[in-house]
């Protein structure tokens, strides 16, 4: 999926929401450990029920090659289960030398090889420019480098004062130099949103990845106040609140009712600003 065909889903969709898929085995319904594989029905009843009201989800890497072989065959069976119509991120926070980063990549985004076939995935930039590229050599598919994350210890590393401003700032400044806004995300956390200002000024019209809606504590609102751009240019993150609403059989059904509260009010926001 690429810039053009991601605003058009938002504009038929009235909706910017990013479902994460942090699929725990331990906290899914009872009934699905019945299934030859509980996660991947568990996902597939849960993209039912919302890739109406979403454009993108979200599978982290994390509760998929904790469980082994199965977890991987539920990963790539999960992969290939999101409709087009949803783009669809790997959460891997990869990045390494070079070739390694060729074999992430390949991994995430060369089907044949893998049999996954994802439009995007996470990066860490402390390696530089080496360990991102090869991912970009991927034609069509996104690199969303982590930027400004809503995590206690984002405060360690991602303000130090550097001669181009904040650390934060400067991974962005550097990052536009390898590739345009069709190409390369950021992730912002929902809960620095005093500072999507600050990023706008270095990423006027890149999409952000903004996880901490719901559960960790983000204001949507807020959020769009300082991030929305002319053509939208946020995909909000909602995972445990949508997916973990219900733990009895009517999850899916209940995750449909969380996700639709976060589309209707991201649609009445994007007709707000005529979108």
């Amino acid at each position: 999926m690429n810039r053009k065909q991601l605003i058009e889903q938002i504009k038929i969709k009235k909706s910017f929401l990013c479902v994460g898929l942090d699929t725990d085995i331990e906290l899914i319904p009872k009934f699905l450990l019945d299934f030859e594989d509980p996660v991947l029905e568990f996902n597939k009843r849960i993209i039912d029920a919302t890739h109406d009201l979403c454009v993108a989800y979200k599978p982290n890497s994390a509760f998929y090659e904790s469980r082994g072989i199965a977890g991987w065959k539920s990963l790539i069976d999960t992969s290939n289960y999101i409709p087009d119509t949803c783009l669809g991120i790997i959460d891997a926070k990869r990045g390494d030398i070079g070739n390694t980063s060729s074999m992430y990549a390949k991994a995430f985004f060369d089907h044949a090889a893998s049999g996954m076939n994802f439009d995007a995935i996470t990066i860490a930039p402390y390696m530089g420019s080496d360990s991102v590229k090869p991912f970009l050599a991927f034609e069509d598919k996104w690199v969303i480098l982590l930027a400004l994350t809503s995590n206690e210890g984002g405060k360690d590393f991602q303000f130090i004062d550097t001669e181009h401003g904040r650390l934060f700032e400067n991974v962005i400044q550097k990052a536009n130099s390898w590739a345009g806004n069709d190409r390369m995300m950021y992730v912002v956390g929902a809960t620095r949103a005093e500072e999507f200002l600050n990023i706008r000024k270095y990423a006027p019209d890149h999409f952000l990845l903004v996880p901490g809606v719901g559960t960790q504590g983000g204001s949507l609102q807020e959020v769009c106040k300082y991030g929305l751009s002319a053509s939208c240019g946020l995909l909000v993150n909602s995972s445990r609140s949508i997916i973990f609403a219900s733990s009895g059989e009517d999850f899916a059904e209940r995750a449909r009712e969380e996700a639709k509260k976060l589309q209707s009010e991201m649609s009445l926001i994007l007709e707000s600003i005529g979108f």
